[in-house]
């Protein structure tokens, strides 16, 4: 807290905003200030000096708290609901329209922005959360976007969990999590992960609860905790036999008669259905993104991205290791439609690989600021290392986002996706800018 004041600091500050700023948590002109807990849960408290106009000015709580009818005229407030960092953070972006995220407070000060009706403050809360947000921190961001009903942000959320399955149920805070989340994960049709280690990580995640509650480790104590809503969404018969008798026979979470069933079952000799789900989980397709930064200018001014000249968009496609395409993604417009006919051909031999036409609406991308929509595949392609394939798209429509800043080597969780010039001339799609932001994909084999 600045506690000196430099003579005649109006004068030294040349804006409105360099002279908040510079009253920012101290006492010079304070009228207010907030006794707030070091940190969520703990007694100890620290003060923040405050201003009730400068708060007033830049959210409408602030101002019915401090200038409405039921006008609050204590020059000392107590807010428990909130931590000293959070509330600092809060007032920093208040004052100067900056702000000091970090993995530790974004959440806290996301709920202050709501809480104040900061609207700008919770879209730089959102953006931060979206550019951190990966697998390790997943399940600390899920429950509070679902507390905060930040449906963009749980979406994302899902969406790494269903990619990033695997990574995501081995992090620290996936044993913290609650029952209640736990058991949306496997129930999801979507999860990129073999069911033993989806087993495996419910297992971690009881043991870890028995270690909180203190009782006795055993396999009835692991049922107890897990609960038959959660067991019977895992989907023994997709394990294999070898699987089942390493790690599910060990853990002791199912009785002798279900053990005996499933041994039936590798047998073939049993005579009556499985009490478990069958049907495989679908995998999430892995997204790859070639661009930097994205633009949209006017339709009709320069820069915009048009599809009058009746030429395709091309790209070439190399990769380092076999993968499985099942659509590409392209650039559209808010509220616009368009009308694609991909292909994608064999460079060296010419020969088609796959085809697909369609209308198409577009769509806000989950993961950046552009629009666009995502042409799938009937069946996946393989495409093989070491080749070059030309894709090719007819687009026609309205004036669309395009990709700027792209990237001619994008490496994806070890796999290198290489993109060059197509040599016969089209609609300007190049290496670094154009279309084809988005290239869906698993891995082969």
């Amino acid at each position: 807290m600045a506690t000196i004041q430099e003579k005649n600091w109006q004068t030294e500050c040349t804006s409105i905003s360099q002279r908040t700023k510079y009253i920012f948590n101290t006492a010079l002109l304070s009228d207010v200030k907030f006794i707030v807990p070091v940190s969520n849960g703990e007694s100890e408290s620290k003060v923040i000096p405050a201003h009730k106009l400068v708060l007033a000015i830049g959210s409408p709580v602030f101002f019915a708290m401090f200038y409405g009818q039921m006008a609050d005229t204590r020059d000392s407030i107590e807010l428990p609901d909130c931590d000293y960092e959070s509330l600092l953070e809060l007032f920093r972006f208040i004052y100067g329209d900056e702000v000091e995220l970090t993995g530790s407070n974004v959440m806290h000060v996301l709920y202050l922005a709501k809480k104040y009706l900061l609207p700008s403050l919770v879209e730089k809360c959102a953006e931060f959360l979206r550019k951190n947000l990966d697998a390790s921190n997943v399940f600390s961001i899920l429950p509070h976007a679902q507390k905060f009903e930040d449906k963009d942000l749980e979406n994302r959320c899902w969406e790494v969990i269903e990619v990033h399955t695997e990574e995501a149920l081995t992090s620290d805070d996936f044993v913290a999590t609650e029952r209640s989340l736990v058991e949306s994960v496997v129930k999801r049709e979507k999860l990129n992960v073999k069911e033993v280690e989806l087993f495996k990580a419910v297992d971690r995640w009881a043991e870890k609860k028995i270690e909180e509650q203190g009782i006795v480790t055993d396999g009835n104590a692991k049922r107890r905790i897990i609960g038959e809503e959660i067991l019977k969404e895992i989907r023994f018969p997709l394990m294999l036999e070898k699987e089942f008798a390493s790690f599910i026979i060990d853990s002791n979470i199912l009785n002798v008669q279900e053990v005996g069933v499933m041994v039936k079952h590798y047998n073939q000799v049993l005579t009556s259905p499985l009490p478990y789900l069958q049907s495989p989980r679908i995998v999430a397709l892995k997204r790859v993104c070639r661009f930097n930064d994205f633009t949209q200018q006017p339709a009709g001014e320069s820069g915009s991205w048009h599809y009058s000249s009746g030429r395709p968009d091309n790209l070439v496609l190399i990769l380092d290791k076999d993968v499985r395409l099942h659509g590409v993604q392209h650039f559209g417009r808010e509220g616009c439609e368009y009308t694609v006919s991909i292909e994608i051909k064999e460079a060296t031999s010419n020969l088609s690989l796959v085809k697909k036409s369609g209308t198409y609406s577009s769509e806000k991308d989950m993961n950046h600021i552009y629009y666009g929509f995502d042409v799938l595949f009937d069946t996946p392609v393989i495409l093989k290392a070491g080749k070059r394939y030309e894709i090719s798209s007819m687009i026609s429509g309205p004036s669309s986002w395009s990709g700027v800043r792209g990237q001619t080597l994008v490496n994806v969780e070890g796999l290198n996706f290489t993109f060059r010039l197509h040599e016969r001339p089209g609609n300007g799609t190049s290496e670094t800018s154009g279309q084809f932001p988005v290239f869906l994909f698993t891995h082969s084999g």
